[in-house]
Protein backbone atom coordinates (compact mmCIF):
# COMPACT_ATOMS: atom_id res chain seq x y z
CA UNK A 1 0.00 0.00 0.00
CA UNK A 2 1.29 3.38 -0.95
CA UNK A 3 1.12 5.62 1.99
CA UNK A 4 1.33 9.48 1.76
CA UNK A 5 1.16 11.69 4.98
CA UNK A 6 0.87 15.26 5.16
CA UNK A 7 0.22 17.87 7.96
CA UNK A 8 -0.66 21.28 8.27
CA UNK A 9 1.10 23.39 10.70
CA UNK A 10 2.67 20.39 12.14
CA UNK A 11 5.81 18.19 11.61
CA UNK A 12 5.53 14.44 11.69
CA UNK A 13 8.69 12.52 12.91
CA UNK A 14 9.97 9.51 11.31
CA UNK A 15 8.42 6.97 14.12
CA UNK A 16 4.93 8.47 13.75
CA UNK A 17 5.94 7.95 9.84
CA UNK A 18 6.94 4.19 10.85
CA UNK A 19 4.12 3.40 13.14
CA UNK A 20 1.62 4.42 10.56
CA UNK A 21 2.81 2.79 7.68
CA UNK A 22 3.26 -0.25 10.22
CA UNK A 23 -0.23 0.02 11.15
CA UNK A 24 -1.79 0.62 7.57
CA UNK A 25 0.00 -2.66 6.43
CA UNK A 26 -0.56 -4.78 9.51
CA UNK A 27 -4.23 -3.84 9.48
CA UNK A 28 -5.63 -3.07 5.68
CA UNK A 29 -3.05 -5.23 3.55
CA UNK A 30 -5.45 -8.27 3.82
CA UNK A 31 -7.99 -5.80 1.73
CA UNK A 32 -6.21 -4.06 -0.93
CA UNK A 33 -3.18 -5.16 -3.05
CA UNK A 34 0.05 -2.67 -3.35
CA UNK A 35 -1.26 -0.53 -5.63
CA UNK A 36 -4.16 1.17 -2.93
CA UNK A 37 -3.49 4.42 -1.85
CA UNK A 38 -3.74 5.42 1.67
CA UNK A 39 -3.10 9.36 2.87
CA UNK A 40 -3.07 10.43 6.10
CA UNK A 41 -3.44 14.35 7.16
CA UNK A 42 -2.89 15.81 10.43
CA UNK A 43 -3.76 19.51 11.60
CA UNK A 44 -3.94 20.74 15.02
CA UNK A 45 -6.80 22.41 16.62
CA UNK A 46 -7.42 23.74 20.24
CA UNK A 47 -4.41 21.40 21.56
CA UNK A 48 -5.95 18.20 19.81
CA UNK A 49 -4.60 16.29 16.82
CA UNK A 50 -7.48 16.14 14.25
CA UNK A 51 -6.16 12.79 11.89
CA UNK A 52 -8.14 12.23 8.63
CA UNK A 53 -7.28 8.77 6.83
CA UNK A 54 -8.32 8.39 3.31
CA UNK A 55 -8.02 4.94 1.64
CA UNK A 56 -8.56 5.04 -2.24
CA UNK A 57 -8.55 1.38 -4.44
CA UNK A 58 -10.37 0.36 -7.40
CA UNK A 59 -12.75 3.70 -7.61
CA UNK A 60 -13.69 3.37 -4.16
CA UNK A 61 -12.81 6.03 -1.59
CA UNK A 62 -12.63 5.18 2.08
CA UNK A 63 -12.42 8.04 4.67
CA UNK A 64 -12.33 8.59 8.03
CA UNK A 65 -11.56 11.19 10.59
CA UNK A 66 -10.75 11.11 14.70
CA UNK A 67 -9.69 13.97 17.15
CA UNK A 68 -7.34 12.79 20.10
CA UNK A 69 -4.75 14.59 21.90
CA UNK A 70 -2.25 11.38 21.02
CA UNK A 71 -1.63 10.97 16.77
CA UNK A 72 -0.77 7.51 17.29
CA UNK A 73 -5.05 6.91 19.46
CA UNK A 74 -5.95 9.16 16.46
CA UNK A 75 -4.21 7.08 13.58
CA UNK A 76 -5.49 3.32 15.67
CA UNK A 77 -9.20 4.66 15.50
CA UNK A 78 -9.33 5.55 11.95
CA UNK A 79 -8.02 2.31 10.61
CA UNK A 80 -10.65 0.63 12.90
CA UNK A 81 -13.67 3.07 11.62
CA UNK A 82 -11.96 2.07 8.01
CA UNK A 83 -12.42 -1.73 8.52
CA UNK A 84 -15.56 -1.49 9.83
CA UNK A 85 -17.15 0.18 6.96
CA UNK A 86 -15.48 -2.60 4.64
CA UNK A 87 -17.41 -5.14 7.25
CA UNK A 88 -20.62 -3.17 7.21
CA UNK A 89 -20.42 -2.69 3.37
CA UNK A 90 -19.18 -6.24 2.36
CA UNK A 91 -21.46 -7.33 0.08
CA UNK A 92 -21.35 -4.50 -1.77
CA UNK A 93 -17.32 -4.10 -1.86
CA UNK A 94 -16.07 -7.31 -1.75
CA UNK A 95 -16.35 -7.35 -6.00
CA UNK A 96 -13.32 -4.72 -5.57
CA UNK A 97 -11.09 -5.44 -3.19
CA UNK A 98 -8.47 -8.27 -2.28
CA UNK A 99 -9.46 -11.87 -3.58
CA UNK A 100 -10.01 -14.00 0.21
CA UNK A 101 -10.04 -10.65 2.03
CA UNK A 102 -13.02 -11.34 4.11
CA UNK A 103 -12.08 -15.00 4.86
CA UNK A 104 -12.50 -15.77 8.90
CA UNK A 105 -13.80 -12.14 9.39
CA UNK A 106 -16.68 -12.00 12.01
CA UNK A 107 -19.72 -10.48 9.81
CA UNK A 108 -20.87 -7.54 10.65
CA UNK A 109 -24.77 -7.02 11.02
CA UNK A 110 -26.12 -6.78 7.41
CA UNK A 111 -27.41 -3.82 6.06
CA UNK A 112 -30.35 -3.69 4.52
CA UNK A 113 -30.62 -1.97 0.50
CA UNK A 114 -31.13 1.02 0.08
CA UNK A 115 -34.10 2.94 -0.86
CA UNK A 116 -34.42 5.99 -2.32
CA UNK A 117 -37.30 7.68 -1.77
CA UNK A 118 -37.40 10.83 -3.70
CA UNK A 119 -35.84 12.08 -7.25
CA UNK A 120 -35.42 15.62 -7.47
CA UNK A 121 -34.62 17.37 -10.96
CA UNK A 122 -34.17 21.01 -11.11
CA UNK A 123 -31.82 23.83 -13.39
CA UNK A 124 -28.22 24.18 -12.74
CA UNK A 125 -28.14 28.09 -12.81
CA UNK A 126 -24.45 29.12 -13.91
CA UNK A 127 -23.41 30.88 -10.44
CA UNK A 128 -19.77 31.55 -8.45
CA UNK A 129 -19.17 29.53 -5.14
CA UNK A 130 -20.16 32.35 -3.15
CA UNK A 131 -23.37 32.86 -4.63
CA UNK A 132 -24.05 29.14 -4.28
CA UNK A 133 -22.86 29.13 -0.54
CA UNK A 134 -25.69 31.99 -0.27
CA UNK A 135 -28.05 30.42 -1.86
CA UNK A 136 -27.69 26.96 -0.26
CA UNK A 137 -27.91 29.33 3.36
CA UNK A 138 -31.20 30.51 2.36
CA UNK A 139 -33.00 27.67 1.90
CA UNK A 140 -31.26 26.51 4.67
CA UNK A 141 -29.69 23.55 3.30
CA UNK A 142 -26.24 21.10 4.21
CA UNK A 143 -25.13 21.06 0.22
CA UNK A 144 -26.07 22.64 -2.69
CA UNK A 145 -25.50 21.86 -6.23
CA UNK A 146 -24.67 24.53 -9.11
CA UNK A 147 -23.05 25.37 -12.37
CA UNK A 148 -19.49 26.76 -11.43
CA UNK A 149 -20.30 30.07 -13.82
CA UNK A 150 -16.03 29.93 -14.25
CA UNK A 151 -15.42 26.67 -15.20
CA UNK A 152 -18.55 25.91 -16.27
CA UNK A 153 -18.71 21.84 -14.58
CA UNK A 154 -21.54 20.96 -11.88
CA UNK A 155 -20.23 21.07 -8.66
CA UNK A 156 -21.47 20.98 -4.90
CA UNK A 157 -21.09 23.16 -2.02
CA UNK A 158 -21.77 21.25 1.49
CA UNK A 159 -20.87 22.71 5.28
CA UNK A 160 -18.03 21.25 7.32
CA UNK A 161 -18.98 20.41 10.92
CA UNK A 162 -16.66 22.88 12.07
CA UNK A 163 -18.94 25.80 10.05
CA UNK A 164 -16.45 26.30 7.28
CA UNK A 165 -17.67 25.17 3.47
CA UNK A 166 -16.27 22.83 1.20
CA UNK A 167 -16.46 22.52 -2.68
CA UNK A 168 -16.67 19.32 -4.73
CA UNK A 169 -14.97 19.44 -8.08
CA UNK A 170 -15.09 16.88 -10.80
CA UNK A 171 -11.87 15.43 -12.48
CA UNK A 172 -11.64 16.31 -15.50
Amino acid sequence: MKVTIAAKKLTISQAFTDYAEQKLNAKLDRFFPEEAEAKITLAERREMIILELTVKYNGIIYRAEQSAKDKNDALDVTIDRIIRQIRKQKTKVEKSLRQGAFAGLEPEAEEKEYEVIRYKTFALKPMTVDEAILQMNLLDHEFFMFKNAETGLVNVVYRREEGNYSVLVPEE
